[in-house]
């Protein structure tokens, strides 16, 4: 019977980059790990939405050794830690109490599936897309000479790395034949052909594609498949952009429905105390972009798709006079009813991808987590 390896928390952290690459978060941001020693064992993990006294209490409670939360503990560089404020108290109690701290944030933002596709299916939306589309530049093609009959040995062991991913189509490659031509010099031990002598082999042109970072995952399972000691290939720069990444989404309600009807809708479904509206109460609602968390800077990126209404939160008051004039709808369900459903949707991808790669973490899911802001 095969021994279960101990998972530790650098074994976290790799679920993590893997659903939600660190990549794909905004320059200003720090997702990843905030606190604690890779290399210590780990058997559970609390999800929640922020790092705080309350979620190292549950934590404790339910014998966690990381919580992995939404919004970061450690925002902006520490001139000094103390447990004199917030931050340095929650710091200082975790590495006290051996609780390693882990974010997922604006990479959870962008990624698919992530918080903003969760947030649009809630809403019962369809035909849904990334309202601000990824940046581009963050794609590579790889290029690798193969010789004839060890190509899918190679192309299995690229996708495996997580290369040939596009859009919803996996190990995706492109391959042509052709001769390679090199000669073996003094102290190498040729797989094929002779030292001194030209060699002229029948090799295949093998292309596929991949994200930035994946670059060394994926080259490191290829050198290890390929048959070669010395292994020609090429890593281009794409311009391309992942199709189903980026900020926000924008999607369709399965029949029209009034704003107030909508609002309604939007209320029952994110648990929310209350909303904010714009917009005529009567106007038609079909097209309905969202952005979980503080969305108001993709305004004019919904009008301009043709939204009806934008669903976010923490929408000021020059906002609502900005929709206005554009006659877009808004709905300001908060911050906190706009992405505490991360917690139920990040634990399901953890949970498939861990049973996947059969490590044995059990994924907790924080209850009990409240919006600072009271309704009266």
């Amino acid at each position: 019977m095969k021994k279960e390896r101990i998972a530790r928390i650098h074994d976290l952290l790799g679920l993590v980059n893997t659903l939600y690459p660190p990549a794909l978060a905004e320059e200003w941001d720090n997702a990843g790990l905030q606190a604690g020693d890779t290399g210590a064992e780990l058997n559970r993990v609390l999800l929640c939405l922020d790092p705080s006294g309350q979620a190292l209490d549950a934590a404790r409670e339910a014998g966690a050794q990381a919580i992995l939360t939404h919004h970061p503990l450690i925002f902006h560089p520490l001139k000094n830690l103390t447990p004199g404020d917030e931050t340095g108290r929650i710091l200082f109690r975790a590495v006290r109490e051996g609780v390693a701290v882990l974010c997922a944030h604006t990479n959870l933002d962008r990624a698919a599936p992530g918080l903003n596709d969760w947030l649009a299916e809630r809403l019962g939306l369809s035909e849904i897309s990334p309202l601000a589309a990824d940046r581009g530049g963050d794609l590579l093609k790889l290029v690798v000479f193969v010789p004839r009959g060890y190509e899918e040995a190679v192309a299995d062991a690229l996708f495996k790395g997580g290369a040939g991913k596009v859009g919803n189509y996996d190990r995706c490659s492109f391959a042509a034949t052709g001769i390679g031509t090199f000669r073996p010099g003094t102290g190498t031990e040729p797989f094929l052909g002779r030292q001194g002598e030209t060699e002229r082999v029948g090799e295949i042109r093998l292309e596929t594609i991949l994200p930035r970072e994946a670059k060394g995952k994926v080259v490191e399972k290829m050198l290890r498949a390929h048959p070669y000691e010395e292994v020609a290939y090429d890593l281009i720069p794409l311009a391309n952009r992942r199709p189903h990444v980026g900020l926000g989404r924008i999607g369709r309600l399965a029949q029209p429905v009034t704003l107030g009807d909508f609002a309604g809708e939007v209320k029952a479904a994110l648990g929310a105390g209350s909303l904010r509206l714009v917009g005529d109460l009567a106007r038609t609602v079909a097209k309905v972009a969202v952005c979980g968390g503080s969305g108001a800077s993709l305004l004019g990126e919904a009008v301009r798709q043709g939204a009806d209404v934008l669903v976010t939160g923490d929408l000021k008051y020059h906002d609502a006079r900005s929709a206005e004039g554009r006659g877009m709808a808004l709905i300001d369900a908060g911050h906190f009813a706009t992405e505490r459903l991360m917690i139920q949707g990040m634990a399901a991808a953890l949970r498939e991808e861990t049973e996947r790669r059969g490590l044995n973490i059990e994924f907790i899911e924080m209850e009990g987590e409240e919006d600072p802001f009271k309704t009266i």
